[in-house]
């Protein structure tokens, strides 16, 4: 028998499919929410149905983005078009960002490889990379991948890839334990790993 009414049961099974959110977390988050006014509720659910329809991945880089539009690293004529920063997942792009270390542009490939998933080069965004390659702007491509032991895999097997390119092609150096998640690395080991980074 449930312990809240069948709806609020429903809630909280929702919410605790939210990284980090146990059942005491969802009771506290749910209760919270039974305290907002209807309108403020009605505006929560909107933007949560329309997130994916509103925010989507940049046609150019991967990257987080409105609808119609280009990411704000693609569009800024600021950016350091000769450097290429390829990370697992947009999620890096904003730890990157926040190291204040890196002022050239992204590619977020999709994953890494995990042949035991069933994730090979064709399930990742390889393809795009190359096209973005293809005009010849981009001097050196850093393999910003994770340091366990699918990242580092797929950082051998892009470097293979691109070996026939003319281009520099280096990965974070120091201050990335092994197995570390870049997504949760703090700004200054960041960057430490960009300055000190080595060719592959």
């Amino acid at each position: 028998m449930n312990e809240y009414p069948e709806k609020l049961e429903e809630l909280l099974f929702l919410l605790r499919n939210l990284p980090g959110i146990g059942r005491r977390g969802a009771e506290r988050l749910a209760m919270a929410l039974l305290e907002w006014n209807q309108e403020k509720l009605s505006d929560l659910g909107k933007s949560i149905a329309d997130l994916k329809i509103n925010v989507v991945n940049c046609p150019v880089c991967g990257a987080l983005t409105g609808k119609g539009e280009s990411c704000r690293w693609c569009s800024d004529p600021r950016r350091d078009e000769k450097l290429l920063c390829v990370v697992e997942s947009a999620l890096q792009i904003y730890s990157i960002e926040k190291s204040n270390s890196y002022s050239g542009r992204y590619f977020v490939l999709g994953g890494k490889l995990s042949p035991l998933n069933g994730i090979g080069p064709d399930e990742l965004r390889v393809k795009e990379l190359d096209t973005l390659l293809e005009d010849g702007g981009v001097e050196e491509v850093i393999l910003a991948l994770g340091n366990d032991v699918e990242g580092r895999a797929t950082a051998a097997f892009l470097s293979d890839h691109l070996k026939s390119r003319q281009l520099k092609i280096t990965r974070p150096a120091a201050g990335l334990p092994a197995g570390a998640n870049l997504s949760y690395a703090d700004g200054a080991t960041i960057a430490a790993a960009l300055s000190g980074r080595t060719g592959c």
